[in-house]
């Protein structure tokens, strides 16, 4: 068996079939054999893409841990769900963009054969990212308990808002009267947190960002704090139930929850070409510079 590396996507337009078989051929070229998904799987046989009835597929995340690296087709959720399958094992991930809003893509699908040549030569870059980790008394999320970009407590219905007690290593900080509160890495901070008025924090910042989702007092405001700082909140609500969730996974729970926070002890590992630019993407994808003064 070849360099093992597996392979993960969304539904694509046929006009990307011939790219796709491509990238297929290219892994064989250059020495590497594939494990597909079952979905992305079901997804190139209904495009007819060639020579995929031969590939190995998985269905757990266990038949995974002996890969190199893996592939992800689609936009940031895709990606997200992929680590649910490989990030305990630390395999770094390439993120190809589909043409939809991603910031964690790191090359194109117009590119994706120069990114396998590129992984063959070893000409790449490895970029550690943290993850949090949720502890708590209830089990949840087939105990993948660990985020690249947030962790969030919200209101389940559109009933009143709920009240969230903050405490940071046991210490009393605040209590939130608001729809939620998100606890969210470096990496998430482009996501639901930037659009509740959070701060955007680079990679390797080593901080996690406190932010309300629309706050009764105008003065809870997001707080910036180190990532080595466990979290736990207290909830209170006039519904039984409120919802939780880690990226795109989400759970409803008893509002009695006891939970906390923190960094996890494995990485999130995202594989970087040389023409991959951060700053480049975030002007991209936030639209930096659109003045007509520029």
């Amino acid at each position: 068996m070849g360099k093992l590396v597996v392979v993960h996507g969304k539904a694509f337009q046929e006009e990307d079939k011939f790219q796709i078989e491509g990238f297929f051929n290219t892994l064989i070229l250059h020495g590497f054999t594939a494990i597909i998904s079952v979905e992305f799987f079901e997804i190139c046989k209904a495009i007819n893409i060639s020579g995929i009835d031969n590939l190995k597929k998985y269905n757990e995340s266990s038949e995974t841990k002996s890969a190199m690296f893996a592939f992800s087709f689609g936009g940031d959720g895709t990606l997200l769900e992929l680590l649910t399958h490989v990030g305990e094992y630390e395999i770094p991930i390439i993120g190809v963009n589909m043409g939809r809003l991603g910031f964690l893509a790191t090359t194109s699908l117009e590119k994706i054969e120069n990114a396998v040549l590129a992984l063959s030569n070893a000409d790449f870059e490895v970029d550690e990212r943290v993850l949090l980790q949720m502890v708590s008394d209830r089990s949840m999320f087939e105990n993948k308990n660990y985020a690249l970009n947030d962790f969030t407590i919200l209101k389940r219905d559109t009933s009143s808002m709920i009240k969230v007690k903050v405490l940071l290593d046991g210490v009393y900080l605040n209590t939130y009267w608001a729809d939620g509160v998100i606890v969210s890495t470096p990496t998430g901070s482009t996501g639901y947190s930037l659009s509740c008025g959070g701060p955007l924090v680079l990679p390797q910042s080593n901080n996690f960002v406190i932010t309300p989702v629309s706050p009764h007092n105008l003065n809870a405001r997001p707080l910036v704090i180190s990532d080595d700082r466990e979290i736990t909140f207290e909830i209170e609500a006039r519904s039984d139930n409120v919802l939780v969730s880690l990226d795109s996974r989400s759970a409803v729970v008893p509002n009695d929850v006891q939970i906390i926070i923190k960094k996890f002890k494995k990485t999130g590992k995202l594989v970087k070409f040389r023409d991959y630019n951060q700053f480049e993407t975030m002007r991209n994808k936030l639209n930096w510079g659109i003045d007509y003064r520029n």
